[in-house]
């Protein structure tokens, strides 16, 4: 597997430089300044291009080239962001980039309620908990009909706790829910999340996943005649916020989108976090059953809380290897996945992958890191990852 990191940009803490030092074989990166709906052009491409160059690496995975809200909700804009889509495409097969990561998550991207909750061994690691989720819905956002998506229990600990916050803490529960990717939605205010939340109202999970079908059958078909490999990121975490549909959070979820648009080019970006969340993922079994379709994957672990809701449950992020992920087996599948590619003659047998998150540790410290992407907990995982990678090479 091609050892990967991703970088957010100029503006990204860590040098590019560095990286050489720990072994980086490639690069993840985009265009983040860029709006979702708005087309990527040539020369932008290019730029960041020659940025990575200087460097010694190229670009190998783009992450991601955002869907619309438009295009997820199929509203008055769609066929204009379409275009637009398809038109970053092209410039990026024009660039020679080949795979192209996105999600399909309605409004919010990864969500957790705390970036930087303290670990026993001194440490941070990003958290989320049911009860300030609920604090959040019930209580800043006050979304309507929100309290029939919470046991009777956890409103009352919403309530309780609400209650006992200061409005400094409000403020920063309401930033850490909204956060999501660094330049994406960080700006977003309460009136915000509830005018989108208003789009998505008649929208069920079968009305959902039709509109994703309906956007690869437009865009993956394009992209296999320009030999590229797109790669849908699974929900994070795999269940329903807010009310919204979610339907990429599941082995069988991949199942039913990978077979309605039976192309290569529509494949799946295999996230051991974000899957691993829930009880009953097996990564290996993902493997084995979608690995020709695998175009990318992140290696990351999550670790559920004792004695939280089952279906919801409270979960941080762990070490790579020390989480409810069984991140041994699930390498030696890909590993396993790698051989038969090559077998089969195929160019893009090497899987890349990336370290995803990694919890604040040493000089990370200290509230200079960018939530969920430090240095230090990244090295850390991509040396436990790589151990794991040459037993079973």
């Amino acid at each position: 597997m091609k050892q990967c990191w991703r970088w957010f940009g100029p503006d990204d803490p860590i040098a590019l430089h560095d990286l050489h030092q720990v072994g980086v074989q490639g690069i993840v990166t985009a265009l983040h300044h860029i709006p979702p709906g708005t087309a990527w052009d040539k020369q932008s491409i290019a730029d960041r291009q020659n940025l990575l160059a200087t460097a010694g690496y190229q670009w190998d995975v783009v992450e991601s080239l955002p869907v619309s809200e438009a295009i997820k909700t199929q509203s008055a804009d769609m066929s204009a962001h379409l275009a637009a889509y398809k038109s970053s495409l092209q410039a990026l097969a024009d660039r020679d980039i080949q795979v192209v990561c996105y999600n399909f998550m309605p409004i919010l991207d990864w969500t957790r309620t705390s970036l930087r909750a303290p670990q026993s061994h001194g440490g941070t690691a990003m958290l989320f908990d049911l009860t300030d989720f609920a604090v959040f819905d019930l209580h800043i956002l006050n979304r309507d009909n929100a309290a029939q998506d919470y046991s009777e229990h956890t409103r009352d600990a919403a309530l309780s706790r609400f209650q006992d916050m200061t409005d400094q803490a409000k403020i920063t529960l309401q930033h850490n829910v909204t956060a999501g990717l660094p330049g994406s939605n960080d700006q977003w205010s309460v009136e915000d999340v509830r005018a989108l939340l208003g789009t998505y109202k008649d929208i069920t999970p079968d009305h959902l996943r039709a509109n994703l079908i309906d956007f690869l059958a437009e865009v993956a078909p394009f992209a296999q005649d320009l030999g590229l490999r797109l790669c849908c990121h699974p929900d994070d975490p795999p269940f329903s916020l807010l009310g919204l549909p979610r339907v990429m959070s599941s082995t069988d979820d991949y199942g039913k989108v990978l077979k309605a648009v039976d192309l290569p080019s529509n494949g799946a970006t295999l996230c051991t976090g974000s899957l691993g969340v829930a009880a009953d993922f097996d990564g290996a079994g993902f493997v084995q059953r979608h690995g020709a379709r695998i175009h990318f994957v992140h290696l990351r672990n999550t670790k559920r809380i004792a004695g939280s809701d089952l279906e919801k449950p409270d979960f941080y992020e762990a070490a790579h290897l020390e989480g409810d992920t069984d991140m041994v087996g699930t390498i030696r599948a890909l590993v396993q996945e790698q051989r038969r590619r090559i077998s089969e003659g195929r160019v893009d047998w090497q899987i890349p992958m990336r370290p995803d998150h990694g919890q604040e540790l040493l000089s990370d410290l200290g509230g200079h890191s960018t939530p969920g992407y430090p240095l230090i907990g990244r090295l850390r995982g991509l040396a436990e990852l790589r151990g794991i990678l040459a037993a079973c090479a």
